[in-house]
């Protein structure tokens, strides 16, 4: 296990990189974490998360990347339409699990991407 600074806060992280407690996320987390994956978050990654973590706060499992597609899809891509294909080339290292990583939701419940 390793631990993240940011803001003065000591935060866990498992051995894949995923935050331990889903409380501990808020948005300056998310962008340190993209920051060290290589990632810049644009206005479409940022709808991607919030959408994750509204559903999984919901529902207490992360949606499938289909749900995704289907339920923000239009926000994501407005000129093309979004895929999953769409999805893994926002977040390059890892798709949805990336996706999921960045949005502070527990490793063990992004196992259906």
């Amino acid at each position: 296990m390793s631990t993240l600074q940011i803001a003065g806060r000591d935060l866990a992280l498992n051995r894949y990189g995923f935050l331990d407690r889903f409380d501990d996320w808020d948005e300056e987390v998310a962008e340190q974490l993209a920051q060290v994956e290589g990632v810049t978050l644009t206005d479409c990654h940022w709808k991607v998360i919030r959408f994750l973590r509204d559903y999984y706060d919901e529902n207490g499992m992360p949606p499938s990347p289909r749900v995704v597609v289907k339920s923000i899809g239009s926000e994501v891509s407005a000129h093309v339409p979004c895929t999953r294909r769409h999805l893994d080339r926002l977040f390059p290292h890892g798709g949805c699990k990336q996706a999921c990583r960045l949005a502070g939701l527990p490793r063990h419940y992004c196992d259906s991407c």
